[in-house]
Formats: structure tokens, sequence, C-alpha cells
């Protein structure tokens, strides 16, 4: 069996960057380099971003020193006062370069860097092109102010280029729609993404007026930061774990099937995805989905198979209510109790999060362990009891992300 075709976005943005990579270092190569000492010290920075560079940063930039660096060379004019001579594709040269040698140890781990790699060749690009033609024509000449003005204007392009970019990739491999993705995309920007330009800006600044010292100077605190953002990653990890853990206890005690809320939380962010859901309400949702049994613990008697969807609806909501008095006690965002809590009421008032977890639930408790018809049997229920019981939106939100998987049944365990 052939492997898919990758999608036509993806595969003109990678050749698009390719070609251009490819015709600057060509043309750095035949005419070599310019300066050896400003582009050695600006490749090392780059070269030191990209080898700090964490993955999993969720629409961040994921190497801020990097891609400072990238952009204080593509937009550096002086050196101590005295004019470059390096153009775009030594600027380019030079960074990818740079980025393919902090992406080794990347690679040997199994990372994907095509899609990031493809970004900062296109972006710097733009910043490079933008720039260097007009200042080595004399353009800023006499400026002032306004020429510090200017190079901040470039980077907020830049930066939605980058922007743009990030979702559009995104967009391409998931399918996930276009619109959330970049409104996610340009949230970040406003965060990390302002500091990388503010960064990229003063870096530029300040060695045409210092020298290459300036570089230290100016790249360690964005170090530092890059350093604080893997950290509250981290804890962002370990405090999901910690909510898993905690949704495992229904497991352990036999009330639902092993790897239910799982299975549930996973196709519930997938659904929330292709509705739309922001990343802060998607993970409100996932942790939803990871709980929202947690109140079968209250039972004297298990529910068969923990199949709470074919109780009465009084059961129902006894159950869920007990489930939010749980999930407030354990200290997570009261916003995952009132979803919890919420999950029996009638569909037309429950919260987005709450009518996904429960269409997501009954197509898990109804699709499981039935054999390969199973799926779709499942969905027509969810379909016929989208009057009053399920949101006809989600169900079908629900029916497009399973047909990306060919309807798979679930897998248990």
């Amino acid at each position: 069996m052939s492997a898919p075709r990758p999608p036509f976005l993806l595969t003109l943005v990678h050749t698009c960057a390719a070609l251009l990579a490819v015709g600057c270092l060509i043309d750095t190569l035949g005419s070599g380099l310019d300066e050896r000492g400003t582009a050695l010290a600006f490749g090392i920075l780059v070269a030191l971003g990209e080898l700090t560079r964490w993955s999993g940063a969720e629409g961040r930039e994921a190497a801020p020193l990097g891609a400072a660096a990238a952009l204080s060379y593509a937009l550096l004019g002086e050196n101590g006062g005295h004019p470059t001579g390096h153009g775009v594709t030594q600027v380019l040269s030079v960074v990818l370069a740079a980025a393919l040698l902090g992406s080794v140890p990347h690679i040997a781990r199994g990372r994907p860097v095509l899609d990031h790699l493809a970004r900062r060749v296109l972006t710097v690009g733009f910043a490079a092109v933008c720039f260097q033609p007009l200042y080595n024509q004399g353009t800023f000449h006499g400026w002032g102010t306004a020429y510090a003005l200017f190079l901040l204007a470039v980077l907020a392009l830049t930066a939605l280029c980058d922007a743009l970019l990030a979702a559009a990739l995104a967009h391409s491999r998931t399918r996930w729609p276009f619109g959330p993705l970049l409104r996610d995309q340009l949230r970040a920007t406003l965060g990390i993404g302002s500091a990388v330009c503010a960064t990229g800006a003063v870096m530029a600044l300040a060695v045409a007026v210092a020298g290459l010292w300036a570089l230290p100077v100016f790249s360690l605190p964005l170090l530092l930061t890059q350093m604080s953002l893997r950290r509250y990653a981290a804890v962002r990890a370990t405090y999901r774990q910690t909510i898993a853990s905690l949704a495992r206890a229904t497991e352990i005690a036999g009330y639902t099937p092993a790897g239910h809320a799982r299975r549930v939380a996973a196709l519930s962010r997938e659904v929330g995805r292709d509705l739309g859901l922001s990343e802060a309400e998607l993970t409100v949702l996932e942790y939803a989905a990871l709980m929202h049994d947690i109140g079968q613990l209250s039972l004297v008697d298990p529910v068969p198979h923990g199949a709470t969807a074919v109780l009465p609806v009084e059961e129902q909501r006894r159950i869920a209510l007990l489930g939010g008095a749980v999930v407030r006690q354990t200290g997570v965002n009261p916003q995952v109790a009132t979803v919890v809590e919420r999950l029996a009421d009638p569909c037309p008032e429950q919260p987005v999060a709450a009518r996904i977890v429960r269409a997501v639930n009954a197509y898990e408790e109804k699709a499981r362990d039935t054999g390969p018809g199973g799926p779709l049997r499942a969905l027509e229920e969810l379909r016929l009891g989208t009057a009053g019981d399920y949101a006809p939106e989600v169900v079908g939100s629900l029916a497009r992300v399973l047909s990306r998987d060919c309807l798979t049944p679930p897998v248990a365990g």
C-alpha cells in the first residue's frame, strides 16, 4: 500500500523554502562570506537557540533565542558604527547552516524539524528582503528615530507572516479549521512573539552602536525566559499527568473499563479542535473529559461497564453533580468542575465542552466491543438522539473526526 501524498500546501511551503535556501547557499558559496566574524557570532547564537529548542510549545515560538538572533542578523545594518556588507543571500545561508547544526540533536531523537526550518527560512528571508536592499542603497540615512520604528514594523510584519505560515502548515497536516489555528498563533505572537521581535530589534540597534559585545548582553534575558517557559511547560505536563492519574481511580476501582477516560479525552479534544475551540478551552475540555466519570465512585453498585449513557436522567444528574463536587476538591480549574456538573443537563442549556464530552462518552460506550460495524451504528444512534440528547453540530463534528480514521473502533486499554 503506497503512502498518502502530502497535502499540496505543505509541499508548496517546503518547496519554496528549499528553493530559496539552495539558491542562497549557491550564491554565498560562489561569492564567499563577508565579515566572517560577524557571521560566525550570529551563527553561533542561532545554533545555540536551536539547540535549546523544545517540543510541545503549543503554538509558542519553540526557539525564541534562535528566532531573535536570526531576525537581528537580517536587520543588521552596522557593526560598531561601521556599515555591514552582507546581503540577503548571506543572511539566509548563515541562518540555515546554523539552524541545521542546532537541529542535529532533534533530528537524532526523531523530532520533526521540516516545518520549523521552512518557517525560519521564509520568515527570515522576508525580513532580510524588506531591509537589506534598502539599507545597502542608503535609504535610511538620516532617519533617526524613524529607523527604529521601521525595524519594529518589519518585525511585526514578519511575526504576522510566521503566524500565517504556522497556521497554514498545521491546517494542512491536521485539517483542523484554519481560523482558530491562526487565532491561537496570533495570541502566542502577542506573548513570547513580541519578546522575540523586541529583542531582535534591540540586538540589531545595539550591535550597530556597541559591536558584537552586545549580543550576549541582550540574548541572556531571552535565554532565561526560554528556560522559564520550558519549566512552565514541564509543570503543566506534570499537572496533566496528576489529573490523568486521578481519573484512573474509577478504572482501578472497577467502575469503568480500562482506558475509557483517556479515549474519551483524546477524542473530545479532536472534536473540540474541529469545532474551533481555543487552546485554553481545549485544556478545560480535556480535563473535564478525563474526570467525567469520577462521580461514579459514590455508587454502591457499579454501573455495568460504566455505561452512564443508559441510566435514567436523574441518576445521570446525581452522578454528574457528585463528580463536580469531587473535582472542586482537587483544586482543578473551576471551569472543569462546571463542565462535569452539567454533563446531564438538557442539551440546549449545556456549555459546548459539556456537549462534546457527553456525545463522545456516549459514542465510546456504544461503539466499545461491538465489532467492525459498531462505530457506524453508534453514530447513527447519536444522530437519532440529536433532537434532545446530543447537539447536532457536535455529532457532525464527531463524524468528521472519525471519518479521518475511517471510523476505526475504539482501542481497548
